[in-house]
Formats: structure tokens, C-alpha cells, sequence
């Protein structure tokens, strides 16, 4: 049986780290989809087109993504044909995301909707067109899907993974000393083996 894993990366990543998992993914051709834009309007048609493509060479696709490429997984690969997805570190509740960003710079929804654009601190530009875009797109995510998730994240709540775990057929990993981006040897030996596991 052909099997393919697509992998979609997080911000600031690259579809080149798919790589780094095809030890760990042993009978499964690896493909990265490649985008530079972060609005998932834009987002989902590059991963539709990688889909589209593997959907008629492949008889099985799985998922492997990292970080807001979980959130652009599920809102476009959500109507697909997927075996299952495995999420690392993943944004899971974009709403409730782009609200605490805006909790955190004080920001009012009122402010947003009048300026449309809010640049902060932290290096996020907060936009009103995307949080209108992310309620009027809601998820339903019927794929069962394994996730690890870092005890010290400090994107997603442990509260927020909880609720999408205990709301969705999937299955959670803990590394507790963990951080949202595993990239301490001790965090990618910790993910490799994790992966190994969850890809069966």
C-alpha cells in the first residue's frame, strides 16, 4: 500500500523540516507543503494543491503539522480523505488564540474592527480581517489525530488542548519540561519517539 505523510509547517518554519522526520516514518513517502503567507485564505490553496496531488498517487495520506500548521490543516483538509494527523504543538482554538494575543496588548475588539491592522510588542500584527475570517470558517475535525503538546506552552493552554481532546477522537502526549518549539536534544529525542509510536 502507497502511503504518504504531508507535513505542514509552523511560522517562521520551512516544508524542508519534513525531512528531519522521515526516520521516524518508516514505509511512508514525506512531502512538505511550501507557503511564506500565514492568512489561511491564502494558505489553503497551496495545501489543497499538495492534497490533490498526493490524493491521486497515494492510496493512504497522513498529516504531520507543526504549531498554526495544525489550524491551517484542519480548516483545509477537513472535508478529506485522512487516516490520521499528528499535531506538535499545535494551535487547536484560533479564536481563542488571536483573543488572548489581543488580551495581552490590550487590545479591544472595538479598537481592531476601527483600526483593522494592530501591530504589537510580541511581533504579531493583530487583524481584524482574520479573526472575522476564523468565525465565519468554523472547524469540524472528524480525523483522529494524535498530538503532543509541551507542558510549558505558551501559545496554547493546557485547558484549550484538553477541551479539543476531550471534544474529538485524538490522543495526547505530554512532554511536561517541553516548550511550544522542541528543539533541545532532549525535546526532538522526546518527539522522535513519540512520532515513531503515533504514526503506526
Amino acid at each position: 500500500m502507497k502511503k504518504a505523510i504531508l507535513y505542514i509547517h509552523g511560522k517562521g518554519g520551512s516544508h524542508l523540516e519534513a525531512e528531519q522526520y522521515r526516520k521516524n516514518c518508516f514505509g511512508f513517502d514525506i512531502f512538505g507543503v511550501d507557503y511564506k503567507d500565514y492568512f489561511p485564505w491564502i494558505v489553503q490553496k497551496q495545501i489543497k494543491t499538495a492534497y490533490d496531488k498526493l490524493h491521486h498517487e497515494y492510496e493512504q495520506i497522513y498529516i504531520i503539522a507543526n504549531s498554526i500548521g495544525a489550524y491551517f490543516a484542519m480548516h483545509t483538509l477537513q472535508n478529506s480523505e485522512i487516516k490520521k494527523a499528528l499535531f506538535i504543538s499545535p494551535v487547536l482554538d484560533m479564536e481563542r488564540l488571536i483573543l488572548d494575543m489581543m488580551k495581552w496588548a490590550n487590545v479591544s475588539e472595538t479598537e481592531l474592527y476601527e483600526k483593522e491592522e494592530i501591530p504589537t510588542d510580541f511581533g504579531e500584527t493583530l487583524s481584524w480581517k482574520y479573526l472575522c475570517f476564523v468565525r465565519e470558517n468554523p472547524i469540524k475535525w472528524d480525523i483522529f489525530t494524535e498530538i503532543l503538546y509541551a507542558g510549558k506552552d505558551n501559545l496554547t493552554s493546557r485547558k484549550t488542548v484538553d477541551t479539543f481532546v476531550d471534544t474529538h477522537s485524538a490522543n495526547l502526549t505530554i512532554m511536561e519540561n517541553g516548550e511550544h518549539w522542541f528543539h533541545t536534544e532532549e525535546q526532538i529525542a522526546f518527539l522522535d519517539e513519540w512520532m515513531k509510536k503515533a504514526i503506526v
